[in-house]
């Protein structure tokens, strides 16, 4: 951290990450002159690392150039640092790839601005590129222009060490977010606008953070507003407390929700909702409308154990309820992430990193929402804490990230506030805390979360060869998630439409049990006195033995019997299909025809019920009951 630190400081004297960033795209030719590592020998021949593609040759020697060292050097400390299983042959161009861009990045990012500079978007998105084909056996990319996308597993394994850009745990639902109409790959131009959106975001929240609109709220010491709501007049943000709905402005920040009512002249005092402290609380979607009907699905119900009633806060627009679901999303995100610090019992810089990790969440979901102008159908699926939640397995994701904050704590304490070089060149770390992104953002912190200083560390979320204990729980996670999704897809791919419909399937899937139905009521008929007298005989010979009580275990165990044989014969067969005859096409009227039926039909069963029962009381009461009509009443 200090060979970073004294990186930085260099790059400050020059004044910007540009001339280390810079590099012409016409032609890689172009580039490999540029770089200093790729210089020639005096022989006249470029000085390539044999192992590397052409690509990621030229990023290597970028990074370089950020880290203010020649290519060699870089590779000799690689050499070094790195164990014998990061070095072998098979994977050694993809590992020395990610040692350079995660040691060059863990610099980059440390500046303000670094989202605005072109050529820092290029350079990440030609490190997924390199990363794709590292080796020089990969099939060459002879041209890197705006045409060229890249995959899945090149995003969520580089991004998430910009922990601006990407989070390890949500990077994969934000890839198909950006890829939704792309085919599963993300072109340049897509990646750019959403940086575009990101830079444009972050200077919303810095605005916001420095607005007048702080002093009427009375925050507390630290505490960062992250987004508001109402202050254009046509979109305004509703309360609804009982039947009466006022009009007002809403703020979240990082602990808390505040509503102001909208006075005659200025905003009322703003009543606080928190979210930081253990009160119970509910956040869910509600519906409204005028006089307390419910009407309209675009609004937020809060309940806690401080306040009396629920209140709803309605985000009214045209059509559809995005608003609502953006609001939703980003209040849950507050909530999960101080549920998270509860349960783990977090303070200080580990506090301060779980609090920025779910900051840069919502901004990332806000860029998506600004940059493309449309919200995603799950927008709680890029937030970290709130996916975390509802992703099967997501606690052992939580642990393990809990494991690396408390880490991040323990070694504030040691001097300069930063990890040792020794443990970082052992273990290969490289990522940047959240925390110390939204200081080098210029957003201020939590009271108690320390200094700059104390918070540039690496936090261990990026490593290089190997994945993480938090990496590894994301993917089984993820692989849980979609076994999830394809069970819920093929339970989705039976359900039909239609009453009638219905009814034919279920009398289908029925059909068994019908059957048995049938057959007791031929035997109870005496149609063929032999099958009914056997089976009389049959039943009375049981109840006379007293075996009744074996009835319900027999058929059971006959039930197990028959699934171990069919498991047993039918497993590489498929499983027979249902086949319904479906019922032909109805109209309106026809439909209200078929409904009127079957309502009269369980009004009968009903009736037919109701005798039964009569019967019943009348045996029991020994009595012989005339039918009166008296008042109603029978």
């Amino acid at each position: 951290m200090a060979k970073g630190k004294g990186v930085l400081a260099s790059i400050g004297r020059q004044g910007s990450f540009k001339p280390l960033f810079s590099g012409s795209r016409k032609s890689q030719d172009d580039d490999d002159e540029e770089s200093p590592g790729l210089e020639r020998s005096p022989s006249g021949h470029k000085k390539w690392i044999t192992e590397l593609s052409s690509l990621a040759n030229v990023v290597v020697g970028r990074c370089a150039r950020i880290l203010l060292l020649s290519t060699e050097d870089l590779q000799q400390h690689f050499e070094t640092e790195a164990s014998d299983s990061i070095k072998h042959p098979s994977r050694y161009a993809r590992n020395f790839l990610e040692y350079c861009c995660f040691k060059a990045l863990a610099v980059s990012t440390q500046l303000t601005d670094h989202l605005s500079d072109k050529n820092f978007r290029r350079l990440t998105f030609d490190m997924m590129l390199a990363w794709e084909a590292p080796a020089a056996a990969s099939k060459p990319l002879l041209k890197v222009d705006t045409e060229t996308s890249v995959g899945p597993e090149a995003f969520a394994r580089v991004a998430p060490a910009i922990p601006t850009i990407a989070d390890m745990i949500t990077a994969c639902n934000l890839f198909d977010v950006l890829t939704a109409s792309n085919r599963g790959r993300l072109p340049f131009l897509i990646y750019d606008k959403y940086l575009g959106g990101l830079e444009k975001a972050i200077k919303t929240m810095k605005n916001q953070s420095v607005s007048s609109h702080l002093s009427s709220l009375r925050l507390d010491k630290g505490e960062m507003i992250i987004d508001i709501d109402g202050t254009v007049t046509t979109q305004p943000v509703l309360q609804h407390l009982g039947i009466s709905a006022w009009p007002g402005r809403l703020t979240l920040t990082d602990h808390a929700l505040y509503f102001e009512a909208l006075g005659i002249v200025s905003y009322d005092k703003a009543k606080k909702y928190d979210l930081s402290a253990d009160l119970k609380q509910v956040v869910k979607p509600e519906l409204t409308g005028p006089w307390g009907a419910r009407l309209f699905d675009k609004a937020v119900l809060y309940k806690s154990i401080s306040i009396p009633e629920p209140v709803v806060m309605e985000f009214p627009e045209l059509t559809g309820h995005s608003r609502r679901d953006y609001w939703l999303a980003i209040i849950e995100e507050i909530l999960c992430v101080h549920q998270f610090i509860r349960k783990f019992h977090l303070e200080g810089v580990g506090q301060a990193e779980a609090l920025s990790k779910a900051v840069l969440g919502i901004l990332r979901l806000r860029a998506i929402r600004e940059a493309f102008h449309i919200l995603p159908p799950h927008p709680e699926r890029l937030l970290t804490f709130n996916f975390a939640e509802k992703l099967p397995g997501g606690d052992l994701i939580l642990e393990a990230l809990a494991e690396l904050l408390p880490s991040v704590d323990a070694e504030s304490t040691k001097n300069d506030g930063g990890y040792s070089s020794e443990k970082i060149e052992k273990n290969g770390l490289y990522s940047v805390s959240a925390v110390a992104t939204m200081s080098n953002l210029g957003f201020m912190f939590t009271k108690g979360s320390g200094t700059t200083d104390e918070l540039g560390l690496p936090v261990g979320e990026v490593l290089v060869g190997e994945w993480t204990p938090l990496e590894r729980a994301v993917m089984q996670s993820r692989n849980n998630f979609k076994k999830l999704e394809e069970a819920q897809a093929t339970i989705d791919g039976v359900k039909v439409d239609g009453i009638d419909t219905n009814a034919a399937v279920m009398k289908e899937l029925l059909l068994p049990v019908i059957q048995f139905a049938k057959w007791l009521q031929f035997l109870a008929s005496w149609e063929d006195p032999l099958k009914s007298a056997t089976f009389c005989t049959i039943f009375s010979y049981t109840i006379y033995r007293n075996w009744l009580g074996y009835a319900l275990p027999c058929f059971l165990l006959f039930i197990a019997v028959f699934m171990l044989c069919s498991r047993y014969f039918n497993q590489a067969k498929p499983i027979n299909e249902v086949r319904v005859t479906a019922p032909p096409p109805q109209n309106t009227v026809e439909q209200l025809l078929t409904l009127q039926q079957a309502v009269s039909q369980v009004e009968e069963l009903v009736q037919a019920g109701n005798i039964v029962l009569l019967k019943l009381r009348a045996l029991l009461l020994a009595a012989f009951p005339q039918v009166l009509h008296l008042n109603g009443q029978l």
